[in-house]
């Protein structure tokens, strides 16, 4: 079955998603016991946008093998684009107790959490996230916000600064850099970074704003 599950996700990367339906499929019929068939297809299903179906591949992957880590991770991830964050933190954490060790998986478990409004938990996962992969703007990014939410703004700046320096026209991370400093009365390096959001986005309202304000305070 191997040689069919690869073969569908070899279809999935080149973007032949019937080709791959089809390989997944004809993987099942031939051994519906093999749990990495379902979670093959519930993934093609969830990134063909049709979640509903795709959860249940991925219970029956679990029901089949209850320690099919990537079963958990691909039905929180479902879980979460349905904005049932309580239910994706369980999944994630299930993901994890079956030794699913993977930055993407804490990226994942730190949304949830923000998404709850327990920042402190959401914190912990970003940093786990951007220590498995240095590279990675988003965890980056959502750190330093995090850590900004929490009045943090000294750990935030170090995250904030490596998004743009990762993504020098990530507008949002400029915005945020600026509204750090701005709290830390550093008129000059907010107005800077607003205007690097400008750039990056002209029609960045918040940033606008925040310019606005700092060009006034500056006067």
């Amino acid at each position: 079955m191997t040689n069919l599950n690869e073969q569908g996700i070899a279809c999935m990367r080149e973007q032949k998603y019937e080709e791959a339906g089809k390989a997944f499929t004809e993987a099942i019929e031939q051994n519906p016991k093999d749990p990495a068939a379902y979670i093959n297809f519930g993934n093609l299903l969830s990134l063909l946008d049709e979640q509903e179906r795709a959860l249940v591949f991925f219970d029956r992957a679990i029901g089949l093998d209850e320690e099919a880590a990537t079963a958990y991770y691909g039905a929180g991830t479902i879980y979460y684009k349905q904005d049932q964050f309580e239910e994706a933190v369980k999944m994630f954490k299930q993901a994890l107790i079956k030794k699913l060790d993977e930055a993407d998986l804490y990226f994942m478990l730190g949304m949830s959490y923000y998404q709850l409004g327990s920042l402190p938990h959401a914190c912990a996962n970003f940093q786990r996230a951007v220590e498995m992969n240095e590279m990675d703007v988003d965890a980056h990014f959502q750190l330093g916000l995090t850590y900004a939410q929490l009045e943090q703004l000294e750990a935030a700046l170090p995250h904030l600064l490596k998004a743009v320096e990762l993504q020098p026209n990530h507008a949002d991370a400029h915005y945020n850099l600026g509204v750090a400093y701005a709290s830390m009365d550093k008129g000059e390096e907010a107005l800077a970074s607003f205007e690097r959001a400008l750039a990056s986005q002209p029609d960045h309202l918040l940033a606008g704003n925040g310019k606005k304000i700092i060009e006034q305070a500056l006067k």
